[in-house]
């Protein structure tokens, strides 16, 4: 008799076995759409507080604009993302629940914990921005951008190792990424400065040769 393997017109694969296959399908597509969303959601976020530096009317706007887009994404894909994700987790972990008692799984659990409270925060960061109370600079909203690159890793690394997470060249990828980020983003700050300097002397070249 042939060998029973799942997908087989010989062997179908069961109910319970579908509803795994079923739930982590989505589990992974809400990821896909609950990180896009955030990330772009920060970058909004970057270009909203930097908006304060255009002149009127274009400052006015930019604003209103960014305002809307910003409602728009965390409404109707940002959050509905997360709740895709979470709802299929759980869907996950109810089709073989002994998983629980896992180590890697809590560890893994409290950055995904972590990944829900930065998903509020940035909420909360948007209505701060409709309401002009937020304090901070295109540059502070970079750097919080780069948080969910590192507890993306974090929680894919954990869910493909498990138990087998290799502890140390984990630790030391973490610290390259956030020098790496940390790098980037000051190099990039330096590199608005110059461009900005370097577009004020030429305005005023051509103010002074007017």
């Amino acid at each position: 008799m042939p060998k029973c393997e799942y997908f087989s017109l010989l062997c179908p694969p069961s109910t319970f076995t579908m509803a795994y296959y079923w739930f982590k399908a989505f589990h992974l597509i809400g990821i896909v759409v609950w990180f896009a969303g955030l990330f772009y959601l920060v970058r909004l976020f970057v270009y909203h507080a930097e908006a304060d530096q255009e002149p009127e009317p274009a400052k006015t706007i930019l604003k209103k604009q960014y305002e809307l887009m910003e409602k728009r994404l965390y409404n109707i894909i940002t959050t509905p993302g997360m709740v895709v994700t979470v709802a299929m987790a759980i869907g996950l972990i109810s089709t073989e629940p002994e998983i629980l008692k896992s180590g890697w799984l809590h560890i893994k659990l409290t950055f995904v914990a972590l990944l829900l409270l930065y998903h509020f925060y940035c909420g909360r960061v948007m209505k701060k921005l409709a309401q002009g109370e937020s304090q901070w600079s295109g540059q502070q909203f970079r750097a919080l951008n780069e948080a969910p690159t590192i507890l993306l890793v974090v929680i894919v690394l954990l869910a493909v190792f498990k138990g087998n997470l290799p502890l140390d060249a984990t630790t030391w990828l973490i610290v390259a990424l956030v020098i790496a980020m940390a790098a980037s983003i000051q190099l990039y700050a330096k590199k608005r400065r110059r461009d900005q300097e370097l577009l004020t002397e030429q305005q005023k070249a051509a103010s002074a040769q007017n």
